[in-house]
């Protein structure tokens, strides 16, 4: 790669991992999430199609682990191959197709996260709300199946959501505070 060709792709990567508002600082003076991205930029220099990263979203605050896992979903969505290593498993799935689990040095599970993670035994059935009555129906119907109802209840989002939720309206009502709509809280 010429020096030309070097700078160019520099400056690129620069602005794919956000940093190009701090391209002049040192690094000794950027932040662990900062350093994090300039590393995967470094490491994207020479465009390769094998990525490895060790914990990349280790030690980041909420906005910038998504940042990152956004970054590797894009990365995937290019052809590239991405092995992530991490004990952050919530981040695994969220942007991993295939895993490999290794306990005391062995491979235990290799495959498709979504076949992994299927109950096999159970059957999920969402619904709009239901009344108590509605419930009860859905219950008789099963028992008429040998079939039980294991839960119900409202489904919840997960608390990376919920932040990343609070700071958008956040951003979008700049100086007042989030109060969730009836809408959002039903």
């Amino acid at each position: 790669m010429s020096p030309q060709q070097r700078k160019e792709r520099s400056n690129q990567l620069i602005e794919l991992v956000g940093l190009q508002n701090a391209r002049k600082r040192q690094l000794k003076e950027y932040s662990k999430g900062m350093t994090r991205r300039i590393g995967l930029a470094q490491a994207l220099i020479n465009n390769p199609d094998l990525i490895l990263l060790d914990e990349p979203t280790s030690g980041l605050d909420p906005l910038g682990s998504r940042d990152m896992k956004d970054l590797i979903v894009k990365l995937k969505n290019e052809g590239k191959t991405v092995v992530m290593c991490s004990h952050l498993l919530a981040d695994v799935q969220d942007v991993c197709d295939r895993i490999a689990i290794l306990y005391a040095g062995e491979l235990k599970e290799l495959g498709r996260v979504e076949d992994l993670l299927k109950e096999q035994h159970e059957t999920e059935l969402l619904t709009s709300k239901l009344s108590p009555e509605a419930v009860a129906d859905v219950e008789a119907v099963l028992a008429k199946h040998n079939a039980k109802l294991l839960r119900h209840g409202h489904p919840t989002n997960s608390l990376e959501d919920l932040f990343l939720k609070t700071v958008q309206k956040s951003q979008e009502r700049p100086g007042q505070r989030y109060v969730p709509t009836a809408s959002e809280k039903s």
